[in-house]
């Protein structure tokens, strides 16, 4: 007993929740536990992973992926080269292990968990002793794979908020997709995608917003890797970020604006480019099957449904969207989560009367 009021007491003082400060998260940290000893933050650590067994393990995105563990990448993976010149590419897990080093060095506080890794699209080869076997007749030594696309997560469980009943911990990721490269060339500036955000705890769904992603993340070595993914770490605002998001839980669509969004959402599917441009209506990047996923969630979500008069406020409809968004591939998985973010700020904008994205709602 004596214990547990312990932890309860070490947590108030620790004031760990971002919310609360304006500062960079980089700033948080320094500020709010520079003088707690090791052994009282392994044991704050320990009860935030105690709390974090309450939730379901769900993956952060579907779609076609499989999970893999860091050591298979490290083992039982190739890493493709740039065929004109075999210079090798970086590889999922060097891209995965720079981030985990600049979250350490950005978080040097605080626990994080071991990586969450999605993978799909595996590429088969076989090494040239087994030219001429059958492919049923290749022993495990005699193959080999790599993976197209891949995307990871880590968990930062020790920093968390609340929003409209649901917690939501500091995550950060990335994700790389080889089919974006021109393997097929000489070594040039590669592509990754990186953010910081939130994670809901209670679907994982992810939170992602513009000024905590980088989508085209450009670079030539290790180092210039490592620099860009510090600089979106440091220049992140937690606290901008969760008052935008808290922000939807003030507004509501009723069930008639609810079906006339979701209407028009499936009309912008089928009007063209030039027809959007003279309309001015944003980018929408969600297909048919996914704005269905989201038509049936109004109604039979467990936690994310309308309320009994057909309402539901703006917060419950952008994890809508994001829960759709699981079933995206890959390499359109983050950049759709942003979407998701930036459509439903723009009608939260157009029930204040101020957004461009009225024709939604008209």
């Amino acid at each position: 007993m004596e214990n547990t009021i312990d932890l309860i007491e070490q947590q108030e003082k620790l004031q760990l929740s971002p919310v609360q400060h304006s500062a960079p998260v980089s700033n948080i940290i320094d500020t709010t536990l520079l003088n707690i000893s090791q052994n009282v933050y392994q044991r704050n650590s320990e009860f935030y992973q105690e709390q974090e067994l309450q939730y379901e393990d769900k993956p952060f995105i579907e779609a076609n992926t499989q999970e893999i563990s860091i050591h298979h990448l490290k083992n039982d993976c190739i890493i493709p080269v740039f065929s004109k010149d075999n210079e090798k590419t970086i590889a999922h897990q060097e891209f995965i292990d720079i981030a985990e080093d600049c979250v350490g060095k950005v978080f040097p506080h605080h626990s994080f968990n071991q990586p969450e890794i999605r993978v799909s699209h595996q590429i088969k080869g076989r090494t040239p002793d087994a030219i001429y076997k059958n492919a049923k007749d290749l022993l495990d030594h005699e193959k080999t794979q790599y993976f197209e696309r891949m995307a990871f997560i880590i968990k930062i469980p020790s920093i968390t908020d609340s929003i409209n009943g649901n917690e939501l911990s500091l995550t950060v990721g990335g994700v790389r997709a080889y089919n974006q490269e021109n393997l097929y060339n000489k070594k040039t500036f590669e592509k990754f995608k990186f953010f910081i955000g939130f994670q809901n705890k209670v679907c994982c769904n992810l939170c992602v917003w513009s000024d905590g992603f980088v989508d085209d993340l450009r670079v030539s070595s290790y180092q210039e890797l490592q620099s860009k993914i510090m600089n979106t770490l440091t220049e992140y605002n937690a606290e901008q970020h969760l008052l935008e998001m808290k922000g939807f839980s003030d507004h509501y669509l009723t069930e008639h604006q609810f079906a006339q969004l979701l209407g028009k959402t499936r009309l912008y599917q089928h009007i063209s480019k030039t027809e959007k441009h003279r309309l001015g209506i944003p980018q929408l990047t969600f297909n048919d099957s996914q704005l269905n996923t989201i038509a049936k969630d109004y109604y039979d979500d467990e936690t994310f449904c309308k309320n009994d008069n057909g309402d539901i406020n703006l917060w419950n409809v952008y994890n809508l969207f994001t829960q759709a968004n699981k079933s995206s591939y890959i390499d359109t998985f983050l950049d759709r989560n942003l979407n998701a973010f930036e459509f439903s700020k723009g009608i939260q904008k157009t029930l204040n009367g101020n957004s461009g994205y009225h024709w939604f709602l008209s």
